[in-house]
């Protein structure tokens, strides 16, 4: 990605400045649990959860807080609820801007629009548009909130992680700061590190799939418009700034434009500002005034490692998969990837659950982003066409989706980011027909409303047995672990969403609120067996 944005690095929160550390001194390489290398929104996010399970983790990251450009922008419901269990949400719903309703045009001609929250009863909605300066600023925020109340959070900046070796029961880490370098050991290690990723480089892994052979400019120009709060996207825009476009506002009067603009163009001479007040100019008419803030080409890239675990080292976020901007499924995916490590992380660390817990998060987050991958995939082969037939294919479902509801599912202007369901998954326990599918084992739960406040809050930071109408004991206990039971009357956004046909639900939610197994009435030896199976001891 080429950025206009002066130097290749700039500050807009310096969040974490420099200071020496003890271990700097130290003669031998000190010991930390887990060590998390990157600063950006899956390691805060692991960090965050992490400290707050009370494990102490160490972040090093080469800068000192967050850079400039709004990079990742749009930011879903499950995330959303992920950032509220962290403490974070709250800030990022009051700065970002609310979106639920997408529209699509072929060029001059609005071909539908879409709602991508129809149902009511939701504490989030769909998405919000949040750069992601401001995103990383709110779970740094957080986590100085919890290093105050406890939690072993420390985030060290301007410590550039240049060696690793891995060992049999630990990693080393060589480490240049401002001051020179240093030594650390790790038991765990975390790579959040980014899609070009210096720790990949340095284990010599792969990442591999497909890039993409197209160009595409963002511009974040800062202007007063009254466009409505929604997602609009272009097929052939009759304004000729490119193949196609996409507009999007944010915070603080910034509107997100990008441009498609083939393969063979001159990066240098794209990223000119006049050449990028050309195409905005074209695009919102002659007489509207506005800045650029910043500008950048990237091109798609659909790729992932073949693992996401290797022994004592985990890749997390673009460190181990990278998908198409379209779709907002980056960063959104990043964080569910740390939703699945720390618990399964802290687990192992505290004794409740063998070390293969992890080869789960592995499996389960390898299975997303194969799914992530192939939506992304089939959206950019739509928005990109490469030959004629696929061109002459993708306008005649263009055509047909302004009158016939039936070819606008064929229509693909990024499909939008939604949470994996973990089916087979090795930890998901059993089943009832009689519940909806919506939250089998390995989905995760949907929110509902109850009489005071949303139901996700209520879920505890460890298990939960939910109980709908149902008797079951105060707490389970099995496994070194105590699970609280939350019992709610049936409403009727949790008989649609929680119970279906059945007269009493029982369900067993796993610590990142996935669903682990139901019932329709509590057994004891079977939640018994169910923990097991959620903890990898099955």
């Amino acid at each position: 990605m080429s950025d206009h944005v002066g130097e290749r690095y700039k500050l807009a929160f310096r969040l974490y400045p420099y200071v020496r550390s003890p271990d700097q001194a130290a003669a031998t390489p000190v010991r930390h649990p887990v060590v998390i290398v990157g600063g950006g929104p899956v390691g805060l996010a692991t960090a965050l959860d992490l400290g707050l399970r009370g494990v102490p983790v160490l972040v090093l990251d080469d800068h000192e807080g967050v850079g400039l450009g709004s990079r990742a922008l749009c930011f879903a419901k499950r995330t959303l609820e992920i950032c509220d269990r962290l403490g974070a949400a709250a800030p990022m719903l009051a700065k970002g801007v609310q979106w639920n309703v997408g529209k699509v045009f072929h060029d001059d001609r609005l071909l539908y629009e879409f709602n991508l929250l129809t149902e009511g009863g939701h504490a989030f909605p769909a998405f919000i548009n949040l750069q992601q300066p401001w995103f990383e600023k709110f779970l740094h925020d957080a986590i100085v909130t919890a290093q105050a109340a406890g939690a072993p959070i420390e985030i060290r900046g301007r410590n550039r992680v240049d060696a690793v070796t891995p060992a049999a029961d630990h990693v080393g880490l060589a480490v240049m700061t401002p001051d020179g370098p240093y030594r650390l050991e790790a038991d765990w290690l975390i790579a959040c590190d980014g899609a070009r990723s210096p720790l990949r480089s340095l284990l010599g892994l792969s990442f591999d799939g497909r890039v993409f052979e197209d160009n595409f400019l963002i511009a974040d120009v800062k202007m007063k418009a009254d466009f409505p709060t929604e997602r609009w996207f272009w097929f052939e825009p009759h304004f000729k700034s490119g193949a196609s476009a996409l507009l999007h506002k944010q915070p603080d009067d910034i509107w997100r434009i990008d441009f498609q603009l083939g393969w063979n163009i001159d990066r240098e001479k794209e990223l000119e500002p006049a050449n990028i007040r050309a195409r905005v100019d074209a695009m919102l008419g002659p007489d509207v005034s506005y800045e650029l803030d910043w500008c950048s080409i990237y091109t798609f890239q659909c790729r992932r490692m073949e693992a996401f675990r290797h022994d004592r080292v985990l890749f997390a976020g673009d460190a181990a998969h990278q998908v198409s901007p379209f779709g907002a499924r980056g960063a959104n995916s990043g964080i569910q990837d740390a939703d699945n490590l720390g618990w399964k992380l802290a687990a192992v660390l505290q004794g409740h659950a063998p070390d293969s817990l992890l080869d789960s998060y592995a499996a389960e987050r390898e299975q997303a982003a194969d799914e992530n991958i192939l939506n992304s995939t089939r959206a950019t082969d739509f928005i990109t066409p490469k030959t004629p037939v696929s061109q002459l294919f993708r306008n005649a479902v263009l055509h047909l989706a302004e009158t016939q509801p039936f070819a606008r599912s064929i229509v693909n202007s990024g499909r939008l980011s939604l949470p994996c369901t973990y089916d087979g998954s090795a930890l998901n326990g059993p089943d009832s027909a009689q519940m909806p599918a919506r939250s089998r084992p390995g989905s995760p739960c949907p929110d509902a409303p109850l009489a005071e406040g949303w139901l996700l809050p209520r879920l505890a930071p460890g298990f939960t047995l939910l109980t709908l109408d149902a008797e079951a004991p105060p707490q389970h206990v099995a496994h070194g672990l105590t699970v609280p039971r939350i019992a709610l009357t049936v409403t009727p956004e949790l008989r649609d969403r929680y119970l279906g046909t059945a007269t009493t639900a029982v369900y067993l939610i796993r610590p990142d609120q996935h669903v682990a197994a139901r019932w329709t009435g509590y057994d004891a030896d079977s939640v018994t067996a169910a923990l097991a199976r959620a903890l990898g001891k099955a």
